[in-house]
């Protein structure tokens, strides 16, 4: 794993104490922020949104040991690089649903 630059912090056994329900909701939290930032039309502050997130995705994804789970992950992670290099232009409420409904606990905590 490198080392983090954005959540400096944050280190993987402590990420690993969270459960997959709160570490996706933490990512799906930067998302939102990201959706809210696009609405006011600050393009750099989305990046960095999208950037915490990718960092706190690729720690979900160091951390899980599931294969099936982790396959779900990195197809999610290929469609928020989509979004990324689209500026998040648009689909992040789709996102957001996306990933947090990979969990129970995640889904249940925001339906």
């Amino acid at each position: 794993m490198y080392r983090l630059k954005l959540h400096k912090n944050l280190t993987v056994e402590k990420w690993k104490t969270f459960g997959r329900g709160k570490q996706l909701l933490m990512i799906a939290n930067e998302l939102n922020r990201a959706k809210n930032l696009v609405q006011r039309g600050d393009r750099d502050e989305v990046l960095m949104a999208f950037e915490r997130a990718f960092e706190l995705l690729d720690l979900t994804i160091d951390v899980t040991e599931t294969n099936l789970v982790r396959y779900e992950l990195l197809r999610f992670r290929e469609l928020l690089a989509q979004s990324y290099l689209e500026s998040g232009s648009h689909g992040l409420d789709k996102l957001i649903k996306v990933l947090v409904s990979l969990d129970k606990e995640s889904y249940k905590a925001l339906t």
